[in-house]
């Protein structure tokens, strides 16, 4: 795993950063001896930052997360202010979040709007589909497209571009195993065929507002699936 923090950073100012994590590196880990984005991104900020900080952390907000096996885009922001705007914009659905999943089988259709309540238990970190009104339930919404057709052996699979509308605990991963496609190498949710292959999913791309310039922002990564 590359954790040479410089070679992550696609973009840095004085407000924020935007990286690629890599798919296992956890973007905030409680366990000391686990290396994590934000632990590297601090150590990053401290070297770079060239004053005399007296020994406090740097100042770094996390906006939204990846699971863990999850490669793709991150912006973190590096002020209070960037933080509060960034989350605002997010609570707004301000941000634009793709993906890339390669699943089981051939989404029927091809094309279309995911609705679902999810409600997550923290005891087995899973999320299931329930019911509206369901303790804990929450909303969670995306829109998917098929992008290309692997059928050159069995079993099939397809590589599908999401957009999501919100960002709920595993959603992407429950939602398609729900639509009978769960993604290759989700062995959390119903892939177990493919149980020696990684996750196959990717945020791609990210697009959002930038908090002091307001300046639409773009950032995209080659697919790796």
């Amino acid at each position: 795993m590359n954790t040479d923090i410089q070679s992550l950073i696609l973009y840095e100012d004085s407000q924020i950063i935007v990286c690629r994590k890599p798919a296992g590196l956890p973007v905030q880990s409680a366990r000391i001896s686990v290396p994590d984005m934000v632990s590297l991104l601090k150590n990053h900020l401290a070297d770079t930052s060239g004053k005399n900080r007296r020994g406090r952390e740097p100042y770094l907000a996390v906006i939204h997360r990846l699971d863990q096996p999850v490669e793709g885009l991150l912006v973190f922001a590096k002020t209070p202010a960037a933080a509060k705007d960034l989350n605002r914009q997010l609570t707004a659905s301000g941000f634009g979040k793709y993906y890339h999943a390669v699943v089981n089988g051939i989404p029927e259709p091809r094309e279309g709007t995911l609705e679902n309540y999810l409600v997550k238990d923290g005891r087995s970190n899973t999320s299931r589909i329930c019911e509206k009104d369901t303790s804990g339930a929450k909303h969670a919404r995306l829109h998917y497209r098929v992008r290309e057709i692997y059928d050159s052996s069995a079993p099939v699979t397809s590589l599908v571009e999401i957009q999501l509308d919100t960002g709920r605990h595993h959603q992407i991963r429950v939602q398609m195993a729900h639509l009978g496609c769960p993604l290759v190498g989700d062995r959390k949710y119903g892939a177990q065929r493919n149980s020696a292959e990684p996750l196959r999913l990717c945020a791609y791309r990210l697009e959002f507002r930038h908090p002091a310039s307001g300046k639409n922002m773009v950032f995209e990564l080659p697919s790796a699936l």
